[in-house]
């Protein structure tokens, strides 16, 4: 399993099919912007992938913004393949995100997570995250 940095060239019809495919399993409803979207001057994003034989078994995004409180990071749409669930792949993707905040100097990681996903609730729990007291409002526009 290799845990890689998404480049814009990367992007084939092919991988941007398995990203699809990938993230119908964590938001069925969601509407999917094309990969090659997210590669602008203006968005900090960075997503990591693993993959295996390849295939793309799971991935996780994290956006890096700074305001008055400090540089932050949210991370988003952290999904591993059904499956392959269990086996670990979550974590490393996790710790990549972790290790490129560090790099980037950022000072405080946020993400929001489902209540029904018992098992990344737990991940993120091990990993060193804490729910906070503060409550996510949401406006779709």
């Amino acid at each position: 399993m290799e845990i890689a940095l998404l480049q814009k060239n990367h992007v084939t019809p092919e991988f941007q099919n398995q990203i699809r495919a990938l993230f119908q399993q964590l938001a069925p409803t969601k509407k999917q912007l094309q990969l090659l979207d997210i590669f602008n001057d203006k968005n900090n994003i960075t997503l990591v992938y693993g993959i295996k034989d390849g295939e793309i078994l799971g991935m996780a995004s994290m956006c890096v913004y700074t305001v008055i409180s400090g540089k932050k990071a949210w991370i988003e749409d952290v999904v591993v393949h059904e499956n392959e669930r269990g086996k670990g792949l979550g974590r490393k993707l996790m710790q990549k995100l972790l290790e490129v905040a560090k790099k980037k100097g950022v000072t405080e990681l946020l993400l929001f997570s489902a209540e029904h996903r018992v098992a990344a609730k737990q991940l993120y729990e091990d990993l060193g995250f804490k729910m906070s007291a503060s409550k996510l409002y949401k406006l779709q526009v």
